[in-house]
């Protein structure tokens, strides 16, 4: 490629990035002056307005932190195949690429897979080969023999696929080994066999995600359902952070917040805590869960005792949930950590069964 086609062709690239690039800073208020040339939709600029286009863009890769273009790309309507494909390939041409890179390398190729892979698609269908192929305009032809570091991947995603609960893959401490064995690959998480490997990886663990996030929602639904037949209003939710008295009516629809917001948008930390503690409430009000059973091997009212006693409550009656008042346990997805596992946009990957609730 000529000097004037790589520069025509960077320069075609900047112009399909500035408008997302735009967004992303006016959407977190990130103060940087735009840029001229790209702003008005010159075609033919001189070498110094690219030039100038590059460096805005750097810039502005500097600012953007990954959970915000997580956050924006998830959410936006402005989201194409193309747009993926060159902001992908905008971080892979980079000749020094930071940790940063790598992380929004990460989540774009994945985000590319995604969007690229049928909704049906079979999880025993997601091959090496199959995702090499799916991602040969971006990465090229490659050879998808896995290399003997990158085998130990695979045992971790065997291990979230066992996982069966969210409550359990948070605390098994999978989500740290994906993250780490990522960190720790080094300049070899940009060899192309290894983006298609941590690609595939991703795209597993995601389904994952969604099964359990999907699954722990319908069992709090039913077991609020449950409560309610048995009369009671008001369930002690202070281990997920809501009251001790928090309504039935209310946290039904709290739920369906969540379900809306784990389906279409990035989610990790808080949220994912408060899931998994507000199902070992229910479980806890409904007699089934760990507290309960401790309490009943330890000389405490037999489960079936408390559920009956709760069945026969008055409406205004609180079932408790033996939580410790405005504690919540501690998980794998902390606020402060970049969340290894992000929730796309697509009902079809929350649901892959098509199971209503």
């Amino acid at each position: 490629m000529t000097d004037l086609s790589q520069l025509s062709a960077e320069w075609n690239a900047a112009r399909i990035l500035y408008p997302t690039y735009s967004a992303l800073a006016r959407e977190f208020v990130i103060d940087l002056t735009s840029c001229n040339d790209l702003e008005t939709g010159v075609d033919q600029p001189p070498q110094e307005s690219v030039e100038q286009a590059r460096q805005w863009l750097n810039d502005m890769d500097e600012r953007i932190q990954i959970h915000q273009l997580r956050q924006f790309l998830q959410t936006t309507t402005l989201v194409t195949p193309q747009l993926l494909q060159t902001m992908l390939l905008h971080h892979l041409h980079k000749d020094e690429k930071s940790p940063s890179d790598r992380d929004k390398i990460d989540f774009l190729i994945v985000q590319l897979f995604s969007l690229a892979a049928p909704s049906r698609l079979e999880d025993s269908s997601v091959t090496i080969a199959y995702v090499a192929k799916t991602l040969q305009t971006v990465l090229g032809a490659v050879d998808t023999t896995i290399p003997v570091w990158l085998q130990p991947i695979e045992n971790v995603l065997q291990s979230a696929q066992k996982a069966r609960t969210l409550n359990e893959l948070l605390h098994s401490g999978i989500l740290e080994q994906g993250r780490k064995f990522k960190v720790q690959s080094g300049e070899n998480y940009f060899l192309p066999v290894a983006m298609i490997a941590f690609a595939r990886f991703s795209f597993l663990m995601r389904r994952v995600f969604f099964r359990l996030m999907h699954q722990d929602l319908n069992a709090i639904f039913d077991g609020l359902r449950e409560l309610e037949q048995q009369g009671v209003t008001t369930i002690d939710c202070r281990r997920a952070q809501f009251s001790a008295e928090e309504p039935i009516l209310r946290l039904r629809m709290i739920c369906q917040s969540w379900k809306v917001m784990f389906q279409a948008e990035y989610s990790s930390g808080q949220p994912l805590r408060m899931l998994v503690d507000l199902r070992a409430a229910i479980d806890d009000a409904l007699g089934r869960g760990t507290r309960s059973m401790a309490k009943a091997k330890t000389g405490s009212a037999p489960a079936k005792k408390v559920a009956a006693a709760q069945s026969k409550a008055p409406a205004s009656r609180t079932a408790a949930a033996g939580a410790s008042a405005g504690k919540s346990a501690k998980f794998a997805v902390t606020d402060d950590a970049t969340p290894e596992f992000e929730v796309s946009g697509g009902a079809n990957e929350w649901n892959p069964n098509g199971e209503g609730n």
